[in-house]
């Protein structure tokens, strides 16, 4: 009975003259479907939540090339994945066209005006962790809205009004939320009545439930002025004015002139080799691309394939590659645009295969003997990601971030979406860790207008010239070798996307100088390791990738196990 007084509700509005298509939409918000794994033979988009991949395919139905799906899908995952997806956030776009062209775009936040580089640091000198990681000082200036205006100028195809109407939608007339949303809402709720300086759609007296309808009335007006008035509706105006208030209410400092100054990029990609596949990822100021580039030229030197997949051998060198990577992104990578990084020395294949001579088979290293090479100078995890193949040959790999589980749970008063949390990702003081664990030196060092370093690797793979997978992550520190290991499950060990996704995932960062693998990895193996002199720690799942896989006349699309993911497509 809910669900026909929904469709019904819907057709009446839709006659009265709601600027969306006058047609009932594929998908019922109230009675939706998790599928994990499918063949499409079009077309296919893979996302952290499945009304947003259905989004997406009902875009791809109607005529619209991959990148008005993402943009479409970017949209609805602010409204129903607030924990990652965002209007109030940034991320890195990589598309591969038809044409055979490649882009990346670069829509990341930046450090306010008023930033400076001890913000977060106290009278004697050390961080203090929760001003840059919880409420309005730790915010940058989001770049969202800006990125997918970009991509529409430069590969759209459907009217952009057309492409956000899905996620006001959703936003005005709700959805049905699913256990695990409620279960965030829940343990968030202290929170966002703490930062917030005014009621939110995201806390009611009591709990949240599963199927319980999540309205968004406020984010709903905000779509709306992006809608009409394009990014501006978003960088000037009522939205900004709503920004700022927050920002002076909660003392933040994103100004006016921070907001309307704000501008996505586009990037050049990180292009290599890799063996018979071409890989296409996203450069500075992600450190994603660079250090797959790394890693995968590495571990190309060893036959990997003969040593099988999750054998002692295997895991150990991948293990002892990632730690030498992850030494390199400390010292030396930040942004390009305010610091020489040495991008050509750090990919250099002479270089690569020197970090690797101390490198001894089935011995431990100790990150505390291991530094970050000498180059000659010419330097809690909440990100969602979506993969998306369309009929005519264009794909797109974006992941998209506010970084901590809602950000800095500030929610903008009137605006209705929340703010990120990515100045923390900036090296508060260089040597001392961030939220995730991760070093940084003066490379990522606070500047005002600066872009924060980050670990998203958005990636294509190429064989032939064609799009073979289509990849990337959430998980913080995590990502890269998240997406490092997916590619080398796939391409070396011979697993289905399927299982390459789901596999249990190992991680190593340098320092701290441990294994982290999720709870049900392999016990035999990890003491295998461990008589090598390896330490271990069982965490949380690691990431929830998304991957397209293109042969043979179909598209395998998988969603990670690790959460609500779902695929769509046709």
């Amino acid at each position: 009975m809910r669900n026909t007084f929904y469709i019904l509700l819907l057709l009446l509005l839709f006659s009265c003259g709601s600027n969306t298509q006058n047609k009932e939409t594929a998908y019922d918000p109230y009675d939706y479907q998790i599928i994990k794994q499918h063949n499409f033979r079009k077309a296919a988009v893979s996302s952290a939540h499945p009304l947003a991949s259905l989004v997406g395919k009902e875009i791809l139905a109607k005529g619209g090339n991959a990148i008005d799906a993402a943009i479409a899908v970017q949209y609805a995952l602010a409204v129903v994945y607030p924990n990652a997806g965002n209007i109030g956030g940034g991320g890195f776009m990589v598309v591969h066209t038809k044409d055979g062209e490649s882009a990346t775009i670069d829509f990341r936040e930046k450090a306010p005006a008023a930033a400076f580089r001890d913000m977060y640091l106290d009278s004697e000198g050390n961080p203090i962790d929760t001003k840059s990681r919880d409420g309005h000082l730790a915010a940058g200036v989001p770049g969202t809205v800006k990125g997918m205006e970009l991509a529409h100028e430069m590969f759209g195809s459907l009217d952009f009004k057309e492409l956000i109407q899905p996620a006001i939608d959703l936003a005005e007339h709700g959805f049905a939320i699913t256990a695990r949303e409620a279960r965030g809402l829940n343990r968030n709720k202290k929170d966002f009545q703490k930062y917030s300086t005014e009621p939110s759609a995201f806390v009611k007296e009591s709990k949240w439930e599963e199927q319980d309808t999540l309205l968004q009335s406020d984010l709903a007006s905000t779509l709306r002025r992006i809608q009409d008035q394009g990014a501006k509706g978003f960088y000037e105006g009522e939205t900004a004015d709503l920004i700022v208030q927050e920002m002076e209410r909660g003392g933040g400092i994103i100004s006016l002139e921070d907001l309307k100054s704000y501008e996505a990029v586009v990037r050049d990609p990180v292009v290599f080799d890799y063996k018979d596949y071409q890989i296409i990822s996203m450069g500075l100021p992600s450190s994603g691309g660079i250090l797959l580039q790394q890693m995968l030229r590495q571990l190309e030197e060893y036959p990997i394939s003969e040593y099988g997949f999750q054998s002692k051998e295997s895991v150990q060198l991948m293990v002892e590659i990632e730690r030498r990577a992850y030494a390199d992104r400390a010292l030396y990578l930040g942004d390009a645009d305010f610091v020489d990084v040495p991008v050509e020395a750090l990919t250099n294949k002479e270089y690569l295969l020197s970090r690797m001579e101390d490198f001894t088979p089935l011995k431990a290293s100790k990150s505390e003997d291991i530094e970050a090479g000498e180059v000659l100078l010419p330097t809690k995890e909440e990100t969602t990601h979506f993969s998306i193949a369309d009929e005519l040959g264009n794909v797109v790999s974006l992941t998209t971030t506010i970084n901590g589980a809602y950000g800095n749970r500030v929610v903008v008063g009137g605006a209705g979406f929340l703010l990120n949390n990515e100045m923390d990702d900036f090296s508060a003081k260089p040597g001392s860790p961030n939220k995730f664990g991760l070093l940084g030196a003066e490379a990522n060092a606070i500047e005002p207008g600066k872009r924060m370093l980050s670990a998203m690797t958005p990636t294509v793979v190429l064989k032939d010239g064609k799009p073979l997978m289509v990849v990337g992550t959430p998980g913080g520190s995590t990502i890269i070798t998240s997406v490092f290991q997916t590619l080398v499950n796939v391409l070396e060990f011979g697993l289905s996307p399927a299982e390459a996704v789901n596999s249990p995932k190992f991680h190593h960062q340098w320092k701290p100088d441990v294994i982290y693998v999720e709870k049900d990895y392999p016990k035999t193996l990890i003491a295998e390791l461990e008589e090598m002199g390896y330490e271990f720690k069982e965490r949380i799942p690691i990431g929830r990738t998304e991957v397209l896989m293109l042969e043979e006349g179909y598209i395998n699309a998988v969603a990670d196990k690790r959460g609500d993911d779902g695929v769509a497509g046709y």
